[in-house]
């Protein structure tokens, strides 16, 4: 079984200590607080406001309305109790949207005499879709980002490989250790690097675990699955999730 480490536990407190920081009285504590919890979900909130706007300059004009409201204490009733970190998120961003969308519905608009022939056209995403897609795409990559740094530190190619087995899923393994071994600069045998897929699947397993239990204010089994399912990662996580309940037992 792979027990939380001390370090796994703390972070997983942290960042609901950082957000009942983040909403306490006015002093340097909570303004730090803010600005943690600002970086560490800037790229979720970047990549749903794109989506939903689908216009650089809206998405930007609305991050800096949120970062400026959010560092100055305005927007509270981020609670535990309430649920997910992720959801009080989501209603903050889709009322900043939704107040975007109706200034930009009062502005005077400038029609050109050209229309265009109607078209049939996808539907587009709904908001829930739209910001549970952004969350998740932030969680693979900042994931990936942590494969990094481990491979970095470790001097394990688990990054590396996975990375190729991602890229090209349909070589053999022969094949992805010729291009593994030309990319490091030493020798790679295909059982060799058909290990170190393995253990970088149950590795990055591992870390989207850890990076999906921290947004929770409860960490147990039955809530982080439903996390997974509504997320769409429970398959990514199920090297992690054998390998516990193997381990349980």
């Amino acid at each position: 079984m792979i027990e939380p480490t001390p370090s796994r536990l703390s972070r997983i407190v942290t960042q609901w200590t950082l957000v009942r920081d983040a909403h306490a009285e006015e002093n340097e504590r909570a303004q730090s607080a803010r600005e943690i919890l600002l970086r560490r979900y800037e790229g979720a909130i970047k990549r749903y406001l794109s989506a939903a706007l689908r216009d650089r300059d809206a998405a930007d004009e609305v991050f800096q309305d949120f970062a400026l409201q959010f560092v100055r204490g305005k927007l509270k009733g981020a609670d535990p109790s309430r649920g997910q970190f992720r959801k009080y998120l989501k209603s903050v961003l889709f009322h900043l949207v939704a107040d975007h969308r109706k200034r930009q519905a009062r502005a005077p608009r400038r029609f050109g005499t050209d229309f265009p022939e109607p078209a049939v056209v996808d539907p587009e995403p709904t908001e829930d879709e739209a910001f549970l897609q952004s969350w998740r795409d932030e969680l693979l990559a900042r994931t990936w980002t942590r494969l990094a740094d481990h491979e970095q530190t470790t001097g394990q190619p688990f990054h590396s490989a996975l990375r190729l087995r991602a890229t090209a899923p349909e070589i053999r393994s022969q094949e992805l250790a010729e291009r593994l071994a030309a990319q490091l600069g030493r020798p790679m045998s295909a059982a060799n690097v058909r290990q170190i897929v393995h253990r970088a699947r149950l590795r990055f397993a591992e870390l989207l675990l850890e990076e999906i239990r921290e947004s929770l204010h409860d960490p147990e089994m039955e809530h982080l699955i439903d996390e997974l399912v509504e997320l769409r990662l429970l398959e990514y996580c199920k090297p992690a999730l054998e390998e516990e309940k193997g381990g349980a037992s």
